[in-house]
Parts: C-alpha cells; sequence; structure tokens
C-alpha cells in the first residue's frame, strides 16, 4: 500500500481508518528521540567517574546527540521524499537501537560520544519523516490537530528525560537510560511495519546534489561552532570561522535553491513569510526551553540538592504544553498566526525572567518557571510548524518538515550555548546563580517576539505551493 503525493484527501479508505494509531506509532518514535536528546544529563557524574571523562568529553556526551541531528536533516528529508519517508522512518529507528545499544556497552568516553551521534543521525533520519508522514495520512481539516499532538509528544520528552533518566539511575547501571530504548524502538518499527503506508514524491527529477551537501555542511559547522563556542569562548578565531562557514554555507543554500532548476524546495517558499516567520518562532522558543532546561536541572541538583530523580519529576510542570497544543491552531484562525504565536517567545521569556528576578528560585517558583516554558511551547510550535508545512510542497514534504526541526535543534543548541556559557560559575565547578542565564534568554526571547509579530502579524493561512515555483 503506496502513498504518492499529492494529495492527503484522496488517500486509501484503510489509511484514513487507521490514521490515529499511525499517528500514536510516529508520536512514540519521536518521544524516543525526544527523550535522548537531555537525558544523559543526570548520569553525568556516575559516567564521568566510570569512563573518566574530562569535562569537554562530558559536554560532548550531550553535544554530539544534538550535531548529528541537526546536522543532516535537511539532507535526509529530501532523501526521505524521493525514496519513501516510510523506509527512512524505520532506518532510523534501527540507526537509533544500535547507537543505543553501543552507548549502553561503551567502555572509554570516545566510544560513548560515537555512540551518541549515531543516536542523533537516526533521530536526524525519523523527525522529518514522521512529520512529512503525517501531512500525507491526515486530511487537511485535521492536520493541525495531529501535528499539535506531534509537537506536544516531542516536546514532553525533552523534559522527561531527565526524569526517566534519574529514575534508572537510582536502581540500575547508567547502561540503563540507553537499554530503555530497545523495546521502544522495536514497538515502533513493528508498528510501522504493520499500519503505516509508504509515502514518496511522485517528481521523476534528479537529486539536487549540491543542495544536499550544502544542506549537510551549513548546519554542521554552525551547530558545531555553537556548541564549542563555551569551551573555547565566543570570540576565539575558531567559533568565529565555524560559525561564519556555517552561516555562509547556509546562505549559500538559499541561494542555490532559488537559482537551480532542481530545487530541493520550491523557490515560492523562501519568498513566503509563512515559511520563514515560523522558523524565528521555533528556533526562538527552543533556544529557551533548552537552555532554561539545561541551567535549571543544574540550579535543582547543586543549589537545591535534589538527587537525579528529584530533580528530573520537577520537569512534569512542563506537561503544562498539552493544555494550550490542541486549542492553539483554533487562535490562529480567530486572532491571526503572528498574533497568537508571538506569546510563545513572551511566555518563555516570562519563565526565564521569572527565574532571573527570583535570583536563587525555590522548587516552588522553579516549577512556575517550567510551567510558563511549557505553555510558551504550546501556543507557538503547533501553528508554527502547521504554517511551514502548508507553505511546503506537497512532493517535497519531507525537506519542509527537516526545515523547522533544523530550527528547532539549532534553537536548542543555541540555548544550552548562550545560556551555559553566560551562567555564573562558582570556584567549584558548580552553578552559582542561574540569573544572568536566564536574563539573557529572555531578552532574547523578547526580541524574537516582537520580529514574529512584525513578520505575520495579519496572517491567517498560507495557500498550497506546487514544486518548482
Amino acid at each position: 500500500m503506496n502513498i504518492t503525493s499529492p494529495p492527503p484527501t484522496q488517500a486509501d479508505p484503510t489509511v484514513y481508518v487507521h490514521r490515529w494509531k499511525m499517528l500514536a506509532i510516529m508520536c512514540l518514535a519521536l518521544l524516543i528521540t525526544s527523550l535522548d536528546t537531555l537525558i544523559v544529563t543526570v548520569a553525568l557524574p556516575t559516567i564521568e567517574a566510570d569512563l573518566d571523562a574530562n569535562i569537554s568529553q562530558l559536554q560532548w556526551f550531550v553535544a554530539a546527540y544534538s550535531l548529528a541531528f541537526a546536522a543532516p536533516l535537511l539532507f535526509v528529508g529530501g532523501l526521505a521524499d524521493k525514496y519513501g519517508r516510510r523506509l527512512f522512518f524505520i532506518l532510523g529507528m534501527v540507526v537509533l537501537l544500535l547507537g543505543s545499544i553501543a552507548a549502553a556497552l561503551a567502555e572509554s568516553s570516545a566510544m560513548m560520544i560515537a555512540a551518541r551521534a549515531v543516536m542523533g543521525f537516526g533521530g536526524s533520519m525519523i523527525m522529518p519523516s514522521t512529520l512529512a508522514l503525517i501531512r500525507h495520512i491526515f486530511p487537511a481539516q485535521e492536520r493541525a490537530k495531529a501535528i499539535g499532538i506531534w509537537v506536544s509528544m516531542g516536546s514532553i520528552g525533552v523534559p522527561f528525560g531527565p526524569i526517566i533518566g534519574g529514575f534508572l539511575l537510582e536502581n540500575f547501571h547508567w547502561g540503563a537510560i540507553f537499554v530503555i530504548n530497545v523495546p521502544l524502538v522495536a514497538a515502533a518499527i513493528l508498528g510501522c511495519v504493520a499500519i503505516i503506508p509508504e509515502s514518496k514524491s511522485t517528481s521523476q527529477s534528479k537529486l539536487d546534489l549540491v543542495g544536499l551537501a550544502l544542506s549537510v555542511m551549513g548546519p554542521l559547522f554552525l551547530v558545531y561552532g555553537i556548541i564549542e563556542a563555551p569551551m573555547r569562548g565566543w570570540y576565539s578565531p575558531v567559533t568565529i570561522g565555524l560559525i561564519g562557514a556555517g552561516i555562509a554555507l547556509i546562505a549559500a543554500f538559499v541561494v542555490w535553491e532559488r537559482t537551480t532548476s532542481n530545487p530541493m524546495l520550491s523557490r515560492a517558499v523562501f519568498a513566503n513569510r509563512n515559511f520563514g516567520g515560523p522558523l524565528i518562532t521555533i528556533a526562538s522558543v527552543f533556544f529557551g526551553i533548552f537552555g532554561g532546561l539545561f541551567i535549571v536541572t543544574q540550579h535543582l541538583q547543586f543549589t537545591l540538592g535534589y538527587g537525579p530523580l528529584g530533580a528530573g519529576l520537577h520537569m512534569l510542570a512542563m506537561c503544562s504544553v498539552v493544555l494550550v497544543a490542541p486549542i492553539a491552531p483554533k487562535l490562529v484562525e480567530r486572532f491571526g498566526l503572528g498574533e497568537v504565536t508571538m506569546f510563545g517567545p513572551l511566555l518563555v521569556a516570562a519563565g526565564l525572567g521569572f527565574l532571573a528576578f527570583t535570583g536563587s528560585p525555590t522548587n516552588v517558583e522553579v516549577l512556575i518557571a517550567l510551567a510558563l516554558l511549557g505553555f510558551g511551547i504550546g501556543i507557538a510550535a503547533p501553528p508554527s510548524v502547521d504554517s511551514i508545512i502548508d507553505a511546503t510542497p506537497e512532493d517535497q514534504s519531507g525537506a519542509g518538515s527537516a526545515v523547522a526541526d533544523v530550527a528547532m535543534q539549532l534553537g536548542g543548541a543555541l540555548g544550552i550555548a548562550v545560556m551555559g556559557s553566560t551562567a555564573v560559575i562558582s570556584a567549584n565547578g558548580k552553578l552559582a546563580t542561574l540569573s544572568q542565564s536566564a536574563i539573557t534568554g529572555a531578552v532574547l526571547a523578547v526580541i524574537c517576539a516582537a520580529a514574529v509579530f512584525t513578520a505575520l502579524a495579519g496572517s491567517r493561512g498560507t495557500p498550497k505551493v506546487a514544486a518548482g515555483e
């Protein structure tokens, strides 16, 4: 059973009947990739002792996943469009499974870093494939709701990582935080094989090899530079060179896609404010989320004295995302895309600002701040992702989905790097105060909210564009 694009409204009736079961399988896979983003953070002290890791290696245990996740997203999204989104979904799950087993068995820091990179690459194949499949499984009138659920599950996975990691660490060897992926991945693969149909582009055009290369190299240099910045210094020649090269290569990608006769993405999307504006929203929200969680988990353990599980349980406050995400698309229909989604960065800014101005927040104040962060994701991410998908041609769903995913990963990596590097660290290496980091994130989020409103005010929908326009 195959689905070719376009359109989803003509999908096989059997597909339509099982669409919510298919969404559940894809959300399970997305939940796994989200859990793996930060699940390792609570285990770092234990892993450090077992693998004799230094500070730089500990940072790369987290960063290798983000780098390998973000850099190839557009590349694998474009390949998935051509060769099959279901195929790449399954391949991604297999790669993630192999990486998880390798991480659990790691006996050195180098092996752990390599295993985390393999896991990240698997995630890069899964995330855009799930979002592209949703577009082709769900009819237009249900797509916003499905994407809202998809965003909620992906967002919940990030804070749930430390919770699950904390529980496993208190009861098992640290390798359990990776072994837990095995049954989850197996269930997702079996479910996908059983009921999810293949979906691919009907276009017979050749691969845009130059675009594919630029789409990998640009994010690779940019994310690598961002990750290295706190260790090398933001003004070091290496940092400036890496980030500058990444920006230049991404700009070259945009120029190439607008001039080549066989683009990965339709030329029309680069001139569409409902494509570019939501990217600012997504990047700014996840900048605050990842950066905020990074400093809060340290504050809870180092300043307030919580153990891994106790610190992780505070992240449940971010489940507030599920209260807002389902209604966000309806609010956009009534009030407009910019008018609604600008509240995402503003709520994130409010959460970070609350942390900053309380000085050394108590656990209750941390819970309030995290709830605000969850509301920020819920109000901004679902309609923003839906707008990006609607602005992308049907047969380029994988590439369009990957752009949204890149915005999430780049924003998150930048948030950890910027807010982590601006944190005030005491002489013993522990977080002394989070005020400076939090206020930095809050200010940037407010600036992004203003940019979102300016770019999207008055917009309520995006006409679909055809490939090649």
